[in-house]
């Protein structure tokens, strides 16, 4: 890969090398052809830019470095995203989201596709939006789609178990694949053993490390409230982009859901940095990080 690398510098020529450090890691291959415009940091320190770029790029680099920094074969890591309105509704009362947030959010969303392994959504979004989760917004490869269905509840006539764009993964409780099979093909199936506990609930650790067993080892939790609360409170959930909409819903459909705490101080106040895309305010939650 050949870059000019002359002053100002913009998002146009970073999203190129975004993606040539992802499809590195997915091949497990060395990176080449940066022609300085990015340099790895031993000790910890990842990627960073070199010199001549704008603030716009600069500023993207920042937001998506953590997702750049994994290498092949590491733990598996996981974003996740919540659009949701000044009240902390993610939907209506009927479930209408489409959309809270505007299209730099969107696009936004689409470039965490093209630099995650796989996307996740949970059945209830799935069935409500019946989305695509392909990254038609932005250059790059589509995702794995991962629909954690652990009731079978989702009609097979979803476009993502018939349009073919990308692999598509029902994850089900290993004791429910016959029954998964028989409605998605096996192809369309991840049985994962352990999925539910002996009360019926999820368990997530063995899902990401069944997806770790395919090599899909960065995942993008895309929703909805439940699924991507769930992710928080077991633990399974590395950063979280919170994208707020001047928007008030009222009396709609909630975003994340945990335990409250009893005091303030209890509270978790998670370190994180804001980003402006266009009316919207993203959050970028380092939920690994330690609080104040």
């Amino acid at each position: 890969m050949t870059l000019d690398t002359s002053p100002e510098l913009g998002v146009d020529a970073l999203w190129p090398l975004c993606l040539a450090l992802v499809r590195a890691r997915r091949e497990g291959a060395a990176v080449s052809g940066m022609q300085g415009a990015l340099r790895w940091q031993d000790e910890g320190g990842g990627w960073a830019l070199g010199r001549g770029w704008n603030a716009q790029a600069s500023e993207l680099f920042a937001l998506l470095k953590p997702l750049l920094d994994r290498r092949a074969g590491s733990q598996p890591w996981v974003v996740g995203q919540l659009g949701q309105s000044l009240d902390g509704c993610i939907a209506t009362r009927s479930g209408d989201a489409n959309f809270i947030n505007g299209q730099e959010v969107l696009t936004h969303l689409h470039r965490l596709r093209a630099l995650s392994d796989a996307v996740l959504i949970g059945a209830a979004t799935a069935a409500i939006d019946n989305p695509q989760l392909t990254t038609r917004h932005v250059a790059g490869e589509n995702p794995v789609r991962v629909l954690l269905d652990p009731d079978l509840r989702l009609p097979a006539g979803l476009r993502v178990f018939t349009d073919e764009r990308a692999p598509t993964l029902l994850a089900c409780d290993a004791s429910r694949q016959a029954q998964a099979v028989q409605h998605v093909g096996s192809r369309q199936v991840l049985a994962v053993p352990g999925l539910l506990d002996a009360q019926g609930g999820v368990q997530l650790r063995p899902l990401l490390d069944a997806l770790a067993q395919r090599g899909l080892r960065v995942l993008f939790v895309e929703g909805g409230g439940v699924t991507v609360s769930r992710f928080v409170q077991q633990g399974c959930m590395d950063r979280l982009h919170l994208s707020i909409a001047p928007l008030v819903i009222g009396g709609g459909r909630p975003g994340l859901s945990l335990p409250g705490g009893t005091a303030l101080r209890d509270c978790p106040r998670p370190p994180g940095r804001v980003y402006r895309f266009g009316a919207d305010i993203l959050w970028d939650l380092d939920l690994r990080g330690p609080c104040p």
